[in-house]
């Protein structure tokens, strides 16, 4: 029957009329058209075996709601984050706090972003925040950029352009996405002058290299690495009595942006940014949506005659940030100069801290809600996470995962199903199980895994 049967697939206004909806028109009957091509190459190369005109119909709107399926999965939305990582790139970073979520929704109208209400004159749209981010770090000035790369780019750029930067080797990473440092420091039109070697570098190294051509040393926190065993580096304490001797700042790159001490949450210390404006240096650069719990953004704080030299720099009009970022991270700031914890109200603290103790419980509920679904098999086992986004690298978290299989299903058509479901739940697959880690959810966002699944092993089992 199989050519016969192409007279059964579906006619585009039919197959429109039962389209999804909430997909813009252009776009649903694109999703038609590629429909009807996959079923009628199924027919006429018999990949399967249709003997009735209900069987094509019903494979044509299986293969269309997959499809439907896929292109709501590609939008820009909401994603249950079941992996552990808490800081995940791939999913966004930080989790925003409420305080900074309702901010976004009061200044996505008109907001006085660059209007001083009282005296209704024209104001710097970073005034405010850098009111809390000086208060918050002890610097003299602050200013803010869309990234940390920015951040450092605007400061090699500001104040070594055409001169010397002073690095280690061990220093000169490569960072998210393929971009390297030294790419990066490059652009700026500065010159590296690498000292020392990747394991071991001396304060001696710095000194002698430093020459009549030299604007910068820099030092930057290995925030996404570790080098162990044999190693040696000076303190930042030391680069800042050198570059003293020689009149020199020291741009100090923090990376994930800690404010508090993470000894309090039963984490390694990592050095805040307080600790780099105390020991003397001239710029600290750091990222918004890592530790901070912000949104992304490129903080530079720091002695104010460099910083001014810096917001008048041409590049800083081309890096600058939208009225979005700074509501949200003024909100983020706002907690911090707060009397609680800020663990109580930023999502990243707050999920970092979580003991191990409450983990299992949680994993024994999720495991409760998930034990009926379409025959799921669900276990629950503890697991080890981390922080994520280049952020505490030797540090692996104590976590519990419930672990989900289901008869038919592989573990990765599985994790796939869930990916493209509603709302798509994201966790991971290890030892031909599909893991989902407690640390980085909601406990009310459980009977929305389970009706994920629920919809994901449907739909599957459907097509």
């Amino acid at each position: 029957m199989n050519r016969s049967a192409l007279k059964f697939i579906p006619s585009v206004n039919e197959a429109l009329d039962r389209a999804d909806p909430s997909l813009p028109r252009t776009l649903r009957t694109l999703l038609v058209r590629e429909t009807a091509s996959q079923v009628r190459q199924e027919i006429l190369t018999a990949v399967r075996s249709f003997s009735t005109a209900e069987e094509v119909r019903r494979r044509f709107f299986a293969v269309l709601a997959e499809k439907e399926r896929e292109a709501r999965a590609r939008r820009l939305q909401r994603v249950l984050n079941a992996t552990g990582i808490v800081i995940h790139t791939n999913l966004g970073r930080a989790v925003l706090p409420e305080r900074a979520v309702r901010a976004l929704g009061d200044t996505a109208a008109y907001c006085n972003l660059e209007i001083d209400l009282p005296e209704g004159r024209r104001r710097s749209r970073l005034e405010r925040v850098e009111g809390l981010l000086t208060a918050l770090t002890g610097a003299e000035a602050a200013m803010v950029v869309n990234n940390n790369a920015a951040a450092v780019l605007l400061a090699l750029s500001t104040l070594a352009a055409g001169r010397e930067v002073v690095v280690s080797r061990g220093e000169l990473v490569e960072i998210g996405g393929s971009f390297r440092l030294p790419d990066v420091m490059e652009a700026s039109g500065a010159r590296l002058i690498e000292v020392g070697t990747t394991n071991r570098t001396y304060i001696s190294d710095y000194v002698a290299a430093i020459g009549p051509e030299t604007a910068v040393i820099m030092r930057c926190h290995p925030s996404n690495f570790r080098i162990q065993g044999f190693t040696t580096s000076p303190s930042l304490a030391e680069l800042v009595e050198v570059a003293r001797k020689h009149d020199l700042p020291v741009v100090d790159d923090v990376g994930s942006g800690v404010l508090v001490n993470l000894r309090k949450y039963g984490l390694p210390y990592e050095p805040t940014v307080t600790d780099s404006v105390e020991a003397g240096a001239g710029v600290v650069t750091f990222s918004g949506d890592k530790l901070l719990g912000g949104p992304q953004a490129g903080i530079i704080v720091g002695k104010a005659s460099l910083v001014a030299k810096m917001k008048k720099h041409p590049l800083a009009r081309a890096l600058r940030v939208d009225k979005l970022t700074l509501s949200a991270l003024e909100a983020t700031l706002e907690i911090y100069l707060g009397d609680a914890d800020p663990a109580a109200e930023i999502p990243v603290l707050g999920m970092l801290s979580v003991g191990a103790d409450v983990l299992e419980g949680r994993a024994q509920e999720l495991a409760r809600i998930l034990a009926d679904v379409g025959g799921a098999e669900v276990t629950v086992a503890p697991g080890q996470c981390l922080a994520g986004g280049g952020s505490l690298p030797e540090v692996s978290l104590p976590s519990w995962t419930v672990r989900v299989s289901v008869p038919g299903l592989g573990a990765a058509e599985l994790h796939r199903a869930l990916r493209t479901s509603e709302p798509p739940v994201v966790g991971r697959v290890a030892d031909g199980v599909l893991h989902l880690d407690v640390r980085t959810m909601d406990p009310a966002d459980f009977p929305l895994v389970k009706a994920s699944l629920v919809r994901a092993v449907g739909g599957r089992r459907d097509a």
